[in-house]
């Protein structure tokens, strides 16, 4: 399965091109992953709602440039479904059941992803009603996808 990640903004601290590094390395004995970064718009504090939508626009047209048709969409959203790490394995093996030929994660900006891009995707994922920086999103994603996996095939994982 190719699973590629696509999300606003870079990493910029060592640790996390470390964590995100080990969960690469852990992940491709699984599955082909490919991250793509593209760039954020700043972000006011105090933006109006008007200001906040155009933002998510933008970064949303970026994002639209690295889907195809045939993409399963799974949107990190603060809206979507919170699961268990067991309920998250039971959804990714039915998005993988699909047929489509590759899973696509998006993780929004500061002010998340455009109606657009929530609307075009086929799973909306909660990590709960927290609020995580996008680096540390990544992180989180990579490792439930990993775990998710893992437990999909019967394999041990922490619980």
């Amino acid at each position: 399965m190719q699973i590629q990640i696509i999300c606003v903004g870079k990493l910029k601290e060592r640790y996390w091109k470390d964590a995100v590094s080990e969960y690469e390395k852990r992940l491709s004995g699984y599955v082909k992953l490919k991250i793509q970064e593209v760039a954020d718009e700043p972000a006011p504090d105090n933006a109006s709602v008007k200001v906040q939508q155009a933002i998510q626009d933008t970064e949303g047209e970026r994002i639209t440039k690295y889907i195809r048709d045939r993409d399963g969409i799974v949107a990190l959203d603060v809206s979507g479904s919170s699961l268990s790490s067991v309920e998250w394995s039971q959804e990714y093996t039915r998005l993988i059941g699909k047929g489509f030929s590759r899973l696509v994660f998006l993780i929004g900006g500061s002010y998340g992803l455009s109606h657009a891009l929530l609307s075009r995707a086929d799973f909306r994922w909660s990590f709960g009603p927290v609020t995580l920086p996008h680096q540390l999103a990544r992180v989180v994603l990579m490792e439930q996808i990993y775990r998710g996996i893992r437990i999909a095939r019967g394999e041990p994982y922490h619980k």
